[in-house]
């Protein structure tokens, strides 16, 4: 569909890609699965508003292990396999 670059990814370049995308003829997305970017789910929905927006679960998983000890992270991976 398209090559975009930016030095960062925010949720406003996301809102570029999104505005190019539309200004192209895409009507419509039918589910975005995000990584968690703050503002993107909002800059998705403000081109598409129909938009099922979703949390990738290999990222909501891969934010947990924050939560966990260093030391039970490999038991836990393991468990989750």
């Amino acid at each position: 569909m398209g090559l975009y670059l930016s030095e960062s990814e925010g949720a406003d370049f996301w809102l570029q890609v999104l505005t190019a995308l539309s200004n192209r003829g895409v009507k419509g997305i039918l589910i975005a699965r995000v990584d968690g970017l703050k503002g993107f789910p909002k800059a998705i929905n403000a081109i598409y508003p129909n938009t099922e927006v979703q949390l990738c679960v290999i990222h909501q998983i891969k934010n947990s292990l924050k939560y966990l000890a260093f030391k039970n992270k490999k038991e836990f991976m393991k468990d989750l396999k």
